[in-house]
């Protein structure tokens, strides 16, 4: 594996998100369960690797958490000390393209006979969904409770807003959240990767001025370069956002 510098980043220059070649998807991850086991074999297999996405918190191989000092836990209290893998871009946001989730399907029935629908029938019959599911780019490390206050919400920039986690600076109202400053640039060049990868899944202009905003002020870290060859290693497909973001590291 390349050797990166232990704090390095990169200014690239400016380009529009539309003139990057579409990423090949992720063919060979079909379990969320799977994605999530080779996460922790893989990529934070390494206490330097192990920090949550959003408050930066270090977690141990038993994904048990050490909250930072004045970290908020009284939200989602039973989640706070443990991490979950978060999707940066959120599974319904991608999972409403495809029919199973929107309507159902006749294979998904209960042993009750009841129908349903949503990402329980999605994974269930659409082969390709689980693909987008189990995506390793899109997955990280987080702090339970804030996985679970984040939610399925956009994010997007407020005003006057005071974090809802304390010391780690993450703030939801109205069904939009604001991430720490520190996540901005790894959330935008996240969804501006699966909006070039997948087209069941596409950024509104609004979303996408956004996301190249953060990506140009926040650029590429190290943990992102080193994450994202590791999982090109074994899922096999490349992230064209990361590599050109990496290229001069």
């Amino acid at each position: 594996m390349k050797k990166w510098p232990l704090m390095a980043c990169v200014l690239f220059s400016p380009m529009l998100v539309t003139n990057v070649a579409s990423a090949t998807q992720n063919t060979q991850i079909d379990s969320f369960s799977k994605a999530k086991r080779l996460l922790m074999q893989n990529v934070y297999n390494k206490t330097s690797m192990r920090k949550t996405v959003y408050c930066d918190a270090q977690f141990d191989e038993k994904k048990q958490v050490t909250l930072p000092q004045g970290f908020n836990d009284s939200l989602y209290t039973s989640r706070a000390k443990r991490v979950e893998f978060e999707h940066i871009v959120p599974a319904e946001n991608f999972g409403r393209a495809f029919k199973e989730w929107r309507e159902g399907d006749k294979q998904c029935v209960s042993s009750k006979g009841k129908a349903y629908k949503g990402r329980k029938c999605a994974e269930k019959v659409n082969h390709e969904y689980r693909l987008m599911q189990a995506d390793g780019y899109n997955l990280f490390a987080a702090i339970g409770s804030v996985n679970a206050y984040r939610s399925n919400y956009n994010f997007q920039m407020m005003s006057g807003t005071k974090s809802d986690f304390g010391s780690c600076d993450f703030h939801v109202e109205d069904r939009k959240a604001q991430p720490p400053q520190q996540a901005r640039g790894l959330i935008a060049r996240t969804y501006l990767y699966f909006d070039v990868t997948y087209s069941q899944f596409r950024l509104s202009k609004q979303q996408k001025q956004l996301f190249s905003a953060w990506d140009k002020q926040y650029p590429v870290s190290v943990f992102e370069c080193q994450k994202a060859e590791i999982i090109k290693s074994y899922q096999h497909n490349s992230n064209p956002i990361l590599e050109e973001r990496c290229a001069a590291l």
